[in-house]
């Protein structure tokens, strides 16, 4: 066996182990979203729809924030790997301050985001219900920002377990909570679907005080001193921080933007269509949870061996996701294509609905490989530190191809004989997450064979 298969066959067990409860952890954050729309909707269709009109205003924003912190596992990483885990402390108290004016210019957005009702033929009931969520779960964005920071510090040190327990543990939390305030439990007032804001914030506060618990108590972080002296504010690393995350940020920001829009631009053809749509979405959504839990565990291992300048490492452990990826992706994607009626079968019994939701399922199978390709690619190259020209090529991918020439096929007959239908918008996903993966593996392998020509961050702290 020869020093490169050697590293292969040290990787992919390491990566192994790392995915399984990074996918635990991932799956509990969408099980709170899907706990609060199953809750609210057994209230009434308005309550049901509130949350589900809240979702995309908040969701973009919180996402946004989310990939912007995402900055603090590579530079954690980095710093572990280069044997100067002192670094560490400072680098996450000021992601902690950045955090928190993120969280506040969140709350202000979330504030205002009500007002485009008034541009609008909204029900007042709704109005009020959503706008209520909206100021319920602000309370929980400065938790819910300075906790992505802190599990980014877990993260960099492979700690994942605690993730997963600590987000195990908030949904747990949450169905109770959300029962209380949605139907009103003793001197608690019923607040319908608005009741899983409060819920929602509660929970995020409550995640936070279990995470800053175990870093107090652990002896496995003790060596960080994360709170033993407080570092006041450093426009230099804060610069920093943000020159990284602002990239990963706006990436995250034009893929739920896209499919934010599709969901839009979709409503006019009808009900069974979005529902088609929304089902095949949400399937390949969840599948999706796999390759994107390999692409955060490559960002942790190329992390560590960039700061420990074992270079043919970094490139053998980018290897070794993606080939468990493509692995997955051919599993998941012979699934979807097999089991497509009876998968569809969980989400609806109407006939109409299936017969449409069916031909999208072939197209969530071809594009999965390319989907896992891409958000591998990605997560590696954040481990490069390399996350300027991932936005770049998801922009391009996502907006111009995605929507644009989505819009066309679904509507337009310019370059197929009759416009395509919902059809032409997952036609089109599969083109851009193709051109994504083509985009973002070409700059891998350039990375992964030219490390010391990257601009690393790191190198100014």
């Amino acid at each position: 066996m020869n020093r490169f298969s050697q590293r292969f066959s040290k990787e992919i067990p390491v990566i192994l182990r790392l995915v399984a409860p990074i996918v635990v952890a991932q799956l509990t954050i969408t099980g709170m979203s899907f706990v609060d729309t199953i809750m609210a909707g057994q209230v009434s269709p308005t309550d049901l729809a509130a949350v589900a009109v809240a979702a995309s205003f908040m969701n973009p924003v919180i996402l946004f924030i989310q990939g912007i912190l995402m900055s603090v596992t590579p530079l954690v990483a980095y710093q572990i790997g280069a044997k100067r885990s002192e670094s560490a402390a400072p680098l996450v108290q000021q992601a902690l301050y950045i955090s928190l004016f993120l969280a506040a210019v969140a709350w202000l957005l979330l504030y205002l985001s009500p007002q485009v009702f008034d541009l609008m033929d909204v029900d007042d009931s709704l109005v009020v219900l959503t706008s209520r969520y909206l100021v319920f779960v602000s309370f929980g964005l400065p938790a819910f920002a300075s906790y992505q920071v802190l599990r980014g510090l877990n993260e960099a040190t492979s700690n994942i377990k605690v993730i997963m327990l600590i987000g195990v543990a908030g949904l747990a939390l949450n169905v109770p909570v959300n029962y209380a305030f949605i139907n009103g439990v003793g001197p608690l007032p019923a607040y319908g679907g608005a009741g899983c804001g409060i819920a929602t914030a509660i929970c995020n506060w409550f995640m936070l005080l279990v995470m800053v618990v175990y870093l107090k108590r652990s002896s496995k972080m003790a060596r960080f001193a994360l709170f033993s002296t407080l570092h006041p504010l450093d426009w230099a690393s804060v610069k920093r921080i943000f020159s990284l995350g602002l990239p990963i940020g706006g990436a995250i920001f034009c893929e739920v933007t896209l499919f934010s829009m599709i969901a839009l631009l979709l409503s006019p053809l009808g009900a069974n269509i979005v529902a088609a749509h929304q089902i095949a979405l949400n399937f390949t959504s969840m599948v999706f949870m796999l390759p994107l839990s390999i692409g955060i565990a490559l960002t942790i291992r190329v992390g560590h061996h960039m700061g420990a300048k074992n270079y043919p490492d970094a490139q053998a452990a980018s290897y070794s996701g993606l080939i468990v990826a493509t692995a997955i992706s051919v599993i998941t994607a012979a699934i979807t294509v097999i089991f497509r009626y009876e998968i569809i079968a969980w989400y609806t019994d109407n006939m109409t609905v299936a017969a449409i939701a069916a031909p999208l399922f072939i197209l969530a199978a071809t594009y999965q490989f390319s989907d896992a390709m891409q958000v591998c690619c990605g997560g590696a190259l954040r481990g490069y530190q390399d996350t300027r020209f991932v936005f770049a090529i998801t922009l391009v991918s996502f907006w111009p191809i995605g929507l644009g020439i989505g819009s066309v096929l679904t509507f337009k007959d310019w370059i197929t004989e009759q416009p395509l239908g919902v059809e032409g918008f997952w036609w089109a996903m599969v083109l851009a997450l193709t051109t994504c993966a083509i985009g973002l593996f070409s700059r891998l392998v350039w990375a992964s064979n030219n490390p010391l020509r990257l601009k690393l961050v790191s190198h100014h702290q």
